[in-house]
């Protein structure tokens, strides 16, 4: 089943009177890059969080932000480091007598200063939770993938419908393909005619023809072009991460097609080929946000 790259899931869940709540979004990205965003004191969780998301996500860019929301049995453990508000109001002394400075060093002079007052848990704490951020992660995980899975399949049905339509520009130009020796040599005695006064030498003719349906034979690329198609088809049918192979075909595709009508010379198939890589194109923009 094909899967977008971008998609949004959000999980929760409840641990020591607290709330965590993790949210995803996943966007277009040539390989895996995960972002995660959490409180400072959930860091030790980050590497732990990350492996998750990448068991879940072969491709794309992935940011996850995790919240946690205290109860109210938690609002009030608030803790002050009193070594730090001692060394803090010593070096405030001291700045005061460098200074010259006569007003005291007063409580509110303090309480705004850096890890002065502390409400983070200690990293025990953070470990313990780390059960129901795993939750949290993998409820918001699984959200994401349904996500992705339905805008994959409506990705899906709109590449289906492309490669149908190239394979039937394929097949017109696999049925103009013997005329154009043909239309070739019409020309070509036109044009001699014109300036011979009507004299032919119908071998060189044959000649000239042989040459030019030799060098515009375009069978082989015909083929491969079939392949690749073929081959598209069931990356939309089968199951796991197909982005990259798709591309892939992506690019054979447009190099057979070119090649073809370079090689054809013929004003036919140059407009099917022009087709041809406008709805490539398209495909191709569509192949961009599929895992």
């Amino acid at each position: 089943m094909l899967r977008s790259m971008t998609g949004y899931g959000r999980g929760e869940a409840l641990a020591g009177g607290r709330r965590f709540t993790v949210e995803v979004r996943a966007l277009n990205h040539r390989f895996c890059e995960i972002n995660i965003r959490l409180p400072r004191y959930l860091l030790a969780l980050e590497e732990r969080m990350r492996r998750l998301v990448a068991a879940h996500i072969a491709r794309g860019r992935v940011d996850v932000y995790l919240s946690v929301e205290e109860g109210e049995s938690n609002l009030n453990a608030v803790k002050v480091d009193k070594g730090l508000a001692l060394a803090y109001y010593k070096a405030l002394e001291e700045l005061k007598s460098v200074l010259g400075l006569q007003d005291a060093v007063k409580l509110e002079h303090l309480v705004g200063l850096p890890q002065l007052i502390v409400t983070d848990p200690s990293p025990a704490e953070a470990e313990a939770w780390w059960p129901a951020v795993a939750e949290a992660l993998e409820a918001a995980l699984a959200a994401l993938a349904a996500a992705r899975e339905a805008e994959g399949q409506a990705l899906g049905r709109d590449l289906a419908a492309r490669l149908a339509r190239m394979e039937e520009i394929v097949a017109r130009v696999g049925q103009r393909a013997p005329e154009v020796p043909v239309a070739y040599r019409r020309r070509l005695s036109e044009r001699v005619a014109e300036l011979g006064g009507g004299v032919v030498d119908p071998v060189r003719l044959a000649q000239e023809v042989a040459l030019l349906a030799e060098r515009a034979d375009i069978t082989e690329e015909l083929v491969r072009l079939r392949s690749h198609l073929a081959r598209a088809r069931e990356c939309l049918e089968g199951e796991g991460p197909v982005g990259r192979r798709l591309d892939f075909l992506a690019q054979e595709m447009f190099r057979e097609i070119n090649t073809a009508g370079a090689k054809a010379q013929d004003e036919v198939i140059a407009g099917l080929v022009v087709e041809f890589k406008t709805e490539l194109e398209k495909v191709r923009e569509q192949m961009q946000n599929i895992e």
